[in-house]
């Protein structure tokens, strides 16, 4: 399956999610250029090479999965690898890799989120 990949840059369409966290806010506030450093309400699934991967809890479809690196944010759909977002080109790389190692894991880690419970931690690229 082809991957496409679509730079209209990081939007923060995440602002509901803070709302919804209770006391949580972010760690770190949006940047000028609207890149999501960190998100305490996010829950961290994988961590490699400086990239934090995260599913927000209550999200909307389709399933998708958040990768943060420095300033950087992109949003990647599982099942169709298309990329929101900008990002550098070689983390970009290691992220598709990684997304096609775990895509049935990811899957299940969407639903566990979506449905209030813990993701589970999956594997980092090596």
């Amino acid at each position: 399956m082809p991957i496409k990949s679509i730079g209209l840059g990081f939007r923060p369409h995440h602002a509901h999610v803070a709302r919804n966290c209770g006391d949580q806010r972010l760690q770190a506030p949006l940047t000028p250029s609207g890149a999501l450093r960190y998100h305490v309400c996010m829950p961290e699934i994988a961590r490699f090479l400086g990239i934090v991967i995260g599913i927000f809890p209550r999200e909307h479809p389709p399933a998708h999965f958040h990768a943060v690196y420095g300033e950087y944010a992109i949003t990647v759909e599982i099942e169709g690898g298309i990329v929101h977002g900008d990002f550098p080109k070689r983390a970009l790389r290691l992220v598709l890799e990684w997304l096609d190692l775990h895509r049935d894991e990811l899957l299940a880690d969407w639903e566990l989120v979506q449905s209030g419970r813990p993701a589970r931690k999956i594997a980092p690229l090596e």
